[in-house]
């Protein structure tokens, strides 16, 4: 899909950003990936046998949604302290947000989305409940505040309720500056005062944990070895930001419903109980905010867009439902 932000750049300049942050290199080969939404990225190969990656962020003069300026910060960030506490993630070569560059090892593996089809359901199980154990690492890591790694702190707080209410009134002032929503369960206004209603619930957590709020199965790799699956890493931390670990659990448990219960069982080793079940919509509804936000700044074809935006007004009416709204 060809996204409006993503950076353009042919082999010569990849090359010479690589060189620049790691000293004269010989290349071997060069692969652009094309199937992210946001940031490019390049592998390319070199002489001495290392296999890289390199990701290049948006121009900062583009139009971004309102989280996502210096994601690259908050990737680097992820990366450097979410390996410390022994999350699967690739190697990180160099890191600096300031030009939005990073240069990580590739990955041998391949991303669960693309094998997910022909593996049993028993090999799909042991699959989550590792995914959820190794995701819960991110936990263990402390921020200094709640909210997104911003040098401009809009959305830090010293609570989660008030972190995440400026994260949410970022998301739904990208709404409304994109197109129209006309599926929409409700208005955004009413919308951002539900959320806010729910300080309590909220300020039930109270350390701001690293949460990467990416792990989708196209972000999860997974290699074969001896006859069985396993994880061997987690990718693309942009999305990261300080609050509440049971939000990992939002994009986690987009997985079919039978798989729930392993990735509930591995990340927490128990059930959830109604609280936390209540916070989980809450950040469904903050995530299909952010989605519905792309559209304003993507540059999706129109069908895209349409998909993208049904799906999340079928979600919100979902989570409304949950919620009571």
């Amino acid at each position: 899909m060809e996204v409006a932000v993503r950076p353009r750049l042919d082999r010569a300049r990849v090359e010479g950003l690589v060189r620049d942050a790691l000293g004269p290199v010989e290349f071997t080969a060069h692969e652009e990936f094309t199937d992210g939404y946001f940031n490019a990225a390049h592998a390319l190969d070199t002489a001495d046998g290392r296999r890289l990656v390199v990701k290049i962020a948006p121009d900062k003069d583009l139009r971004l949604q309102r989280y996502e300026v210096d994601l690259m910060g908050a990737e680097i960030d992820c990366f450097e302290r979410g390996i410390a506490a022994g999350v699967p993630m690739p190697r990180l070569w160099h890191g600096d947000a300031d030009r939005g560059l990073m240069i990580m090892d590739r990955l041998e593996g391949t991303t669960l989305l693309s094998v997910r089809d022909g593996l049993t359901r028993d090999e799909l199980h042991g699959l989550r409940r590792e995914i959820g154990a190794l995701s819960a690492r991110f936990r263990d890591v402390t921020g200094e505040h709640f909210g997104y790694l911003r040098p401009s702190g809009r959305t830090a707080a010293g609570t989660w309720s008030a972190a995440f209410a400026a994260m949410t009134a970022d998301a739904v002032a990208d709404v409304a500056d994109g197109p129209e929503t006309p599926g929409l369960p409700l208005p955004l206004g009413v919308i951002a005062a539900k959320l806010n209603g729910e300080k309590e619930l909220l300020d039930e957590v109270d350390r701001p944990s690293l949460v990467h709020f990416d792990l989708w199965d196209g972000n999860v790799f997974v290699v074969r070895e001896d006859g069985r699956w396993r994880v061997e890493a987690f990718i693309d931390g942009e999305r990261a930001f300080y609050g509440d670990p049971l939000a990992e659990l939002v994009i986690l448990k987009f997985s079919p419903d039978d798989e729930l219960a392993p990735t509930v069982d591995g990340f927490l080793g128990r059930p959830l109980t109604a609280g936390e079940e209540r916070r989980l919509s809450l950040y469904r509804v903050y995530l299909s905010l952010l989605i519905l936000g792309e559209l304003g700044v993507r540059g999706y074809r129109p069908e895209d867009a349409a998909f993208f935006a049904e799906r999340e007004y079928r979600c919100l009416e979902r989570e409304f439902a949950a919620l009571g709204f």
